[in-house]
């Protein structure tokens, strides 16, 4: 049997550098699943769009198809919009949807490797605070992922962890800055937990101007892309459910 298409669905944004970054990933994807067909579909802003794949592969003959949503956290994005667009597909499409990327160790590891590239060493963990600094939600569930990562991340060394955020919720990165250096830790990190940059990302490095240190976005990092890889297999199981089978 054929190997599932993986379809990443990512957001889309006006700011071409999402779009470089989304691609660049699928590329580091494809390198380390030579076997497995990957393609890109975009739910705003860029092409191609996610139906448009979904209808091109249905033209090739394609039937089995695993989509994963490039987002950390289970939001509207992946409760709502991504289901929708799923459900249009054409009937002769089996699609799985997959699980979001977060929360997963292999991320966490990933915002260490940004912050190190940015500067800091493993020595300086018990002396730095670390503002895990993400895009924000008005789902409480997804909120509630990112102030459980931040104490988790909290247990392996640093000084202090706080969860921030670009948008919808408290508090922003400015603040948690702040609250770090009130706390006493001799250095303040700021590591954004976004995958590519834009918008809300540029809000986060703006607020990050009191930091230290202010790492990179996840991006195109190989931790993601093993986690790609690790959606993907488990979606293509075949105790998941299918949408449209």
């Amino acid at each position: 049997m054929p190997r599932p298409v993986l379809l990443v669905i990512a957001h889309g944004s006006r700011d071409p550098r999402h779009a470089a970054t989304v691609h660049a990933l699928v590329r580091r994807v494809r390198a380390l699943r030579p076997g497995v067909r990957v393609e890109t579909g975009f739910l705003d802003f860029n092409i191609p769009s996610v139906s448009g794949v979904l209808e091109s592969l249905a033209a090739e003959g394609v039937r089995d198809v695993v989509a994963l949503p490039l987002l950390l956290t289970r939001a509207f994005h992946a409760k709502s919009d991504i289901p929708a667009v799923l459900s249009e597909a054409p009937a002769r499409l089996r699609i799985r949807q997959a699980d979001v990327l977060g929360p997963s160790p292999l991320l966490t590891a990933a915002l260490e490797r940004r912050l190190y590239e940015a500067g800091l060493s493993p020595a300086d963990k018990s002396s730095t605070g670390v503002v895990l600094a993400s895009a924000g939600s008005t789902d409480p569930e997804a909120i509630a992922v990112i102030a459980e990562i931040a104490r988790e991340w909290r247990r392996t060394g640093w000084c202090a962890v706080r969860p921030a955020f670009a948008s919808a919720s408290l508090p922003r990165t400015g603040d948690a800055v702040r609250e770090l250096r009130a706390l006493g830790c001799a250095r303040v990190a700021v590591a954004p937990y976004v995958l590519a940059p834009g918008f809300l990302p540029d809000r986060i490095a703006r607020g990050a101007a009191e930091a230290d240190v202010l790492a990179d976005v996840l991006g195109a990092s190989p931790e993601v892309a093993r986690v790609l890889l690790d959606r993907y297999d488990a979606a293509r199981t075949p105790a998941l459910t299918a949408v449209g089978a």
